[in-house]
């Protein structure tokens, strides 16, 4: 007996094929066989909402090479990925080849031989809830995106779109930008006493005054506390020692590795989900192609039975059993998650540790799986316990404090540290050991000026945890939410922060004035609950695209009627062209604005911005000026280049390093500090010393 299995892609095809026996054949459909078309909208809306499906360009010749193996094989399997699209790409795969065996489908978490056997022993019928869903969503944004679309191409500029769930990301980026921009700082100080013990200085933070929360808007307040805490009796009100303990986080879902991938790896999300896919499909370890970690979207943190007793045993072996719990841990997945069929993100095998696999995998394959193998690891592991001490101080009227901690025991930190342990610790230079009762001499009052800080900007990492948590978008949807958000120019990544430019705020404008329920956060959300009751069955694909239809279709009319046509005028620049001599203005493009000839198409001349910083090349003497790279990223560099090559990731300033001579450079760390560093990466100061803090003393945090 022939089986054909059919799978999306071609590395799949290779890896499931070599688990099987000679009587299978696996060959790959290469994503998707057929969708709407490009150029109508393929939606008749009259009929409820019915579809015209036709075949993807460039696909014919691959339904050709199934139909042919189709009719070779005794049995026909259907092997897509476990989710709605997967669901979706089965059943139009079930349309062409005309398959009247409704048990033609199989689903696997993970590719490993034993998964795959039990899946071609236990083949089912398609699921045509999940199909109905992904087929609402496809209509959905086809019935949005090709009717307000078309109206901003004639009202604003050829070329816009608007998707439904993209202008909500845009709107969030937008919105974003105005907190900022109409945020007002208040000014606040600290104050720390600095006192003298047997056993070194301790430094203690002014909390409460007259016990009320210290509250110190300005210097003159500051100076009125000083003169009333010079002459004072700084006693040692309370020494306490306490355990906190910290529990693992669980397994990754697809949004949280996104997340930690941006994070600790600087990995974007998009770039995230091609590596992630590569490692569920399979690499090659041994000569054997190998899936090496689960499904990669989902949105559970539930583990198999199996996979919990594999991470125990090692743990138990590699740590001892001091570092696992009592039982195996068992993480709730967070309410209305679609995808907890799905296991979390884990290795299919702990035993196959990263520096084990480090020979047989790329630099970001290595990085991801790392990642993700050990938060795996961590998540069935013991908590970590560390004592935390806190010592409290009076002196007239005022509570000051310090703590700080010491770990006590690592538990799941052993193999996957979250860097929360480490920020606790910092503090603990500051603890020395002093009693209750003590009397300690001031030796100084130390103050700092500081202002409230406004909202950050979303990073890739917030924004897509923001998504998540207001429920818009599904795990499979997240990077190609940023990627098109990107690719319009609604929106820039400069230094992995996310930027509204000035097509995006005019977009989102006219959306909230023309369009507010497409727009607004709770209907998007409402949305994506309805798809999912769709997948689960308890709503009717039909009802639910009809409820939206009828009152957008109203919205629609009105906006065709009452937009006015928007002219998008250039931004003119200070500079003229070197060529024509027209004025230069500032243009958007792949890599961010620019600037270009007024004068186009008759003159196509363009060049980069150059911004000047008030800083001089300590080489040369000509101006620091700030560029940008081919991938966007801000960079500095001198106004003589090529005479002159310094260049620096960061802000040079004008003092050079005392053990190599490079220009020094200036960077905010997270805390708002400044910190100095030497750009030279061969300096000695980058091996002894990763960074030189300079502490700023009634300034402004930025």
């Amino acid at each position: 007996m022939k089986t054909l299995i059919i799978v999306e892609s071609p590395t799949k095809a290779k890896t499931i094929e070599n688990m099987l026996g000679m009587e299978y054949v696996v060959r790959p459909c290469i994503g998707h066989v057929r969708d709407l078309p490009k150029s109508t909208m393929g939606v008749d809306i009259e009929h409820d909402f019915a579809p015209h499906y036709i075949t993807i360009r460039g696909k014919g010749e691959v339904i050709k090479v199934l139909k042919d193996e189709a009719k070779k094989a005794d049995q026909i399997l259907l092997a897509s990925d476990p989710d709605r699209e997967g669901e979706a790409i089965a059943w139009h795969l079930q349309q062409y080849l005309r398959m009247d065996n409704e048990q033609c489908r199989i689903r696997f978490n993970e590719i490993t031989k034993a998964a795959i056997k039990k899946a071609v022993e236990n083949p089912q019928p398609i699921d045509m809830h999940k199909v109905e869903a992904q087929q609402a969503r496809r209509i959905l944004d086809r019935l949005v995106g090709y009717q307000i679309s078309p109206l901003l191409w004639k009202k604003v500029k050829k070329g816009l779109s608007a998707g439904r769930v993209q202008s909500v990301a845009v709107r969030l980026i937008c919105d974003r930008e105005k907190e900022i921009n109409d945020f007002d700082p208040e000014e606040y100080w600290i104050v720390y006493a600095i006192l003298q013990s047997d056993k070194g200085n301790l430094v203690v933070k002014l909390v409460k005054i007259d016990n009320k929360k210290a509250d110190l808007p300005n210097e003159e307040a500051v100076n009125q506390l000083k003169q009333r805490l010079l002459n004072q009796s700084y006693q040692v009100s309370s020494v306490s020692k306490k355990d906190r303990v910290r529990h693992p986080l669980p397994p990754f879902t697809t949004s949280v590795m996104q997340q930690e991938a941006s994070r600790r790896l600087a990995m974007r999300a998009k770039k995230t989900m091609q590596t992630a896919q590569q490692l569920y499909e399979g690499i090659q370890v041994d000569g054997v192609v190998t899936g090496l970690i689960s499904y990669m979207r989902t949105d559970s943190t539930r583990v198999s039975e199996e996979a919990q007793q594999q991470a125990r045993d090692y743990v138990r072996d590699r740590y001892g059993a001091m570092f696992l719990p009592a039982k195996p841990r068992v993480y709730s997945s967070k309410k209305g998650a679609v995808q907890d069929a799905h296991e979390a993100i884990r290795p299919t095998s702990v035993q196959r540790t990263p520096q084990a696999l480090k020979p047989y995998l790329s630099v970001p394959q290595y990085k991801l799986y790392k990642l993700i193998w050990e938060r795996f690891v961590a998540s069935q592991m013991a908590d970590a316990i560390y004592e935390v001490t806190t010592i409290e101080v009076t002196a007239g009227g005022c509570l000051f404090r310090a703590s700080g901690s010491n770990v006590k025991f690592p538990g799941y930190t052993q193999v996957y540290n979250d860097g929360k342990i480490e920020q606790d610790q910092e503090d603990l230079s500051k603890v020395v050991p002093v009693h209750e009762g003590d009397i300690l001499p001031l030796l100084s009052l130390d103050d700092s000026q500081h202002f409230t800080q406004p909202p950050p900007r979303f990073s890739e990492a917030s924004l897509i945890k923001t998504l998540e948590e207001l429920g818009i978008g599904r795990p499979s949807t997240y990077a190609p939410i940023i990627d098109t958000i990107l690719s319009r120019f609604y929106v820039v990544r400069e230094e992995k922060l996310l930027y509204p430019t000035e097509l995006g705020f005019l977009v989102v404008d006219l959306m909230k004035e023309y369009f507010p329920d497409i727009i607004n956060v709770e209907f998007t959300a409402s949305m994506e609950n309805n798809l999912d009751k769709i997948e689960e069955g308890e709503a009717d694909w039909v009802q639910v695209l009809r409820e939206f239809y009828e009152p957008f279709a109203v919205t629609l009319a009105h906006a065709e009627q009452e937009m006015e046509k928007v002219v998008i005028e250039p931004e003119v620049s200070d500079q003229v062209c070197e060529k024509c001599g027209k004025p230069m203005v500032y243009r958007m493009g792949r890599y961010g604005r620019f600037l270009a000839c007024s004068g186009f198409p008759d003159c196509r001349n363009t060049k980069a911005i150059i911004v000047p910083t008030n800083v001089k090349c300590l080489a040369c003497g000509g101006d620091i000026v700030e560029r940008k790279s081919r991938s966007g990223r801000i960079f500095y560099g001198c106004v003589n280049y090529p005479a002159c090559r310094y260049v620096a990731w960061d802000l040079p300033i004008e003092e050079k390093c005392p053990l190599c001579g490079t220009q020094l450079t200036s960077k905010t760390a997270k805390n708002g500090e400044k910190v100095i560093i030497c750009p030279n990466m061969d300096c000695p100061s980058r091996a002894s010393q990763k960074s030189k803090t300079k502490k700023p003393a009634k300034t402004k945090n930025k």
